[in-house]
């Protein structure tokens, strides 16, 4: 049976045993936990490209040796030029999912990698160079990626709605089709913007030649962002939101992310049991706090410089037990419709100096925008069509305004010392999986690795499934889905490794030094120590 990943070294976790491998060399070679994550990051926007881009938004959080949490906020805001009219003069009621048009946030995660390198040598003795940490992104961008089953999927999933789309074909399709599962694809483009990173420096993507070039492909090709949106960009250092549970404190990232509906779960969870009895009763607990937290992320969660509540509001006992309250032990809850979710990377890295580093990194839906960038072979995110177009909607589009997240990062601090550093892609699903991977690992002491792989649910829909059903892996046990039939729940049963359930991973990195390490079946991923 597979287990976790175990050294007394380090550890890399990433989606794609590649840029796990990349991240993992980094930190053989003496690279702390951060040089490693750019490097992987880096690395994998190329192997997994359908998942993340340079023209996405990454999150981090970092944790030291003494156990100090720097929170790195890399999401870009919405165009000047943009607003509620702009689009509702060319005839829409809400944003275009796919092309120009939805490609109308400054892609934040370059300048996430520029703040977590310099907070590195600043702070963590980081001695690598920027061309050692791209150098693995510029040479397989240049020498070509294997496609995947998961790239492979995706594609013949989602080509319909891409294909129309300037540039799309010809990067993706070979002689006019899908590739096949190990058919390579080069991004040329996207290998000479690596070497100008390389030569120029990270700041080159939005006030040098990359930017210019960038800026040239949005013009010709019809997105509303301007050099204005780039010059005025940076990512940020932020205060990462904490909540204390029994024999642990949770740290996740604040709004414009749900991190806040993740950490008040766990929070809900914490006060509600401390024990679970079977699956029946795990999956019921967690879907009913899910329930009512979401109902509290819907109605508030938005760009923090927008919210008419502050995080504080709800990160307190006498809120959670409020929302504790209104969970029946014996009954599921009535579940409207949920909110379009999306896709991403989390990615994990733990090292030798006592660092460890839970990221994340999106363009949202699969393919983001579709928009590539023929001079750059950057794919810019559709993060932006999360906003409304109604002028009563708290979450309205106006320029600037940062979008709504479902990407976030997660790390714990235990009181015996260890920290773990956990995540994983999905949308509406992201919660509901780390809240999972948690109590599978803390409370019911299971394997890391087999924490992560055990059968999974997902509350809600994908962005491209109209059902909110509660979807349910094949592994579960008949007995459990008549149980949770007769709570109330409605049921829709899915594959045994179905890959909407999110590609997750986690790390452990223990007092004594042992580190763990574990990947998710679902992807295409590693856990690799060393």
């Amino acid at each position: 049976m597979l287990t976790a990943t175990m050294s007394y070294k380090n550890m890399m976790v990433a989606p794609h045993h590649l840029a796990a491998k990349t991240g993992s060399d980094i930190l053989k070679e003496g690279g702390n936990a951060v040089e490693a994550m750019i490097a992987s990051a880096a690395m994998i926007s190329v192997v997994y490209p359908h998942m993340n881009s340079m023209g996405g938004d990454n999150f981090w959080l970092i944790s030291d040796k003494n156990k100090k949490v720097k929170s790195i906020d890399a999401c870009g805001g919405v165009a000047n030029s943009v607003s509620i009219d702009f689009y509702k003069q060319k005839g829409y009621n809400s944003i275009p999912s796919r092309g120009p048009l939805a490609a109308l946030t400054v892609p934040g995660a370059v300048s996430g990698w520029k703040m977590a390198y310099d907070y590195s040598v600043k702070e963590l003795g980081g001695k690598l160079s920027l061309e050692r940490l791209l150098l693995d992104a510029a040479e397989a961008s240049k020498e070509g990626i294997a496609v995947t089953n998961t790239l492979r999927n995706n594609l013949q999933a989602k080509a319909h709605q891409l294909e129309d789309i300037p540039n799309f074909k010809d990067i993706y399709f070979k002689d006019g089709k899908i590739p096949n599962v190990g058919d390579k694809l080069q991004f040329n483009a996207m290998s000479k913007t690596f070497s100008s990173l390389i030569k120029n420096g990270l700041d080159d993507f939005y006030s040098g030649e990359i930017a210019e070039d960038i800026l040239s492909d949005l013009e010709t090709l019809g997105s509303p962002l301007k050099k204005i949106d780039f010059d005025n960009y940076a990512a940020s250092f932020v205060n990462p939101l904490e909540l204390e549970i029994k024999d642990a404190k949770l740290f996740n990232l604040p709004p414009p992310t749900q991190g806040l509906a993740s950490i008040l779960i766990l929070g809900v969870l914490d006060e509600l049991t401390d024990k679970y009895e079977n699956d029946t009763d795990l999956i019921h607990k967690i879907v009913e706090a899910t329930k009512v937290v979401f109902k509290i992320r819907d109605k508030y969660v938005c760009d923090p410089n927008y919210m008419t509540k502050k995080t504080s509001d709800f990160l307190n006992k006498d809120f959670i037990r409020q929302l504790v309250n209104k969970i029946d032990l014996n009954k599921a809850l009535p579940w409207p419709d949920a909110n379009v979710g999306g896709d991403t990377v989390w990615l994990g890295a733990s090292d030798s100096y006592g660092n460890t580093v839970s990221f994340i990194q999106s363009i949202y839906w699969e393919f983001g925008s579709g928009l590539i960038l023929p001079k750059t072979g950057i794919t810019m995110q559709n993060r932006g069509i999360s906003f409304s177009l109604d002028e009563e909607n708290f979450n309205k589009l106006l320029p600037s305004r940062k979008p709504f997240h479902t990407i976030q990062p997660a790390l714990a601090h235990f009181n015996d010392g260890r920290v773990m550093a956990y995540g994983t892609m999905g949308g509406e699903g992201q919660p509901q999986t780390q809240a999972t991977i948690f109590l599978r690992y803390a409370i019911q002491n299971l394997d890391l690795q087999k924490a992560i792989n055990e059968p999974r649910w997902l509350l809600g829909r994908t962005w491209g499934d109209e059902t909110t059903s509660l979807k349910i892996e094949g592994r579960f046990n008949n007995s459990t889905l008549a149980d949770l039939k007769n709570l109330g729940h409605i049921i829709e049963k899915v594959g045994d490794f179905e890959e909407i359930m999110g590609h997750a991973g986690a790390i452990v990195d223990h007092p004594n030094g042992l580190k763990e390490g574990g990947y998710d079946l679902r992807s295409d991923g590693d856990a690799v120590g060393g």
